[in-house]
């Protein structure tokens, strides 16, 4: 059930082929927290890899028809090529929609969601511990791989960082779903803050996040848990 709740943030398949979804903002809208460049270099060339590369290696398989998410789960830990380049194009689809021109900082439960402020204070005791949690997992998260802000079937949240291509649905139990992350590998800010990342952590979480699309995934979360025995 889990995968269908997050079927929407999926690279689309059309019957064998899985295509590189647009950017939800153009190249130039996160200026200057992300540039034109680093966009243009990690979606035009190292998202499209892993989409072009996991198509090569599901045509003719028994995958080549699965939805994106199932293809993650059949192959966690069984299949490292094919999971790696599935879980890569799911989390860089799922990252981009993380962030919006003018956002981050502190949500506010009349413009983005009283449900998400309730639970970020529910689990983590303020706004500003949850921050804090969550830079450290993104900035010690070694060598590559991603910061998560994750829910269970109940609303309750946690943070998790994993490493390489790993992804919390699979990683972390059926319950553990992502409504946010942050991308750390080094193609993600080393073009604009070369080897500083807690600097580029900090603008992601200050100017960056689109809170609205992280209140989109813990309602969906909360409801479709409702229904989970």
């Amino acid at each position: 059930q889990i995968f269908s709740i997050l079927s929407i943030l999926a690279v689309v398949a059309h019957g064998a082929t899985y295509d590189l979804p647009p950017l939800p903002f153009g190249t130039s809208s996160l200026k200057p927290m992300i540039s034109k460049k680093t966009l243009q270099i990690h979606h035009g060339k190292h998202h499209a890899k892993y989409v072009n590369t996991l198509n090569a290696l599901v045509a003719g398989t028994s995958l080549e028809n699965q939805s994106l998410e199932k293809i993650i789960k059949a192959t966690h830990k069984s299949k490292p090529g094919i999971f790696n380049n599935a879980a890569q194009a799911w989390n860089h689809s799922f990252y981009w929609k993380c962030m919006t021109p003018k956002g981050g900082g502190m949500p506010n439960e009349n413009k983005h969601s009283k449900l998400l402020c309730d639970k970020i204070n529910a689990s983590f005791g303020s706004y500003d511990n949850f921050r804090k949690e969550f830079a450290e997992a993104a900035n010690t998260a070694f060598g590559s791989g991603w910061a998560w802000l994750v829910s269970d079937a109940k609303g309750n949240l946690s943070v998790r960082k994993t490493i390489g291509a790993d992804n919390p649905m699979v990683s972390s139990g059926k319950c553990c779903i992502p409504i946010l992350t942050c991308d750390v590998w080094e193609h993600a800010y080393y073009l604009d803050y070369a080897n500083l990342r807690p600097s580029y952590v900090d603008t992601f979480l200050d100017k960056l996040v689109n809170w609205e699309f992280v209140a989109e995934n813990l309602e969906r979360a909360v409801d479709s848990g409702k229904n989970w025995s």
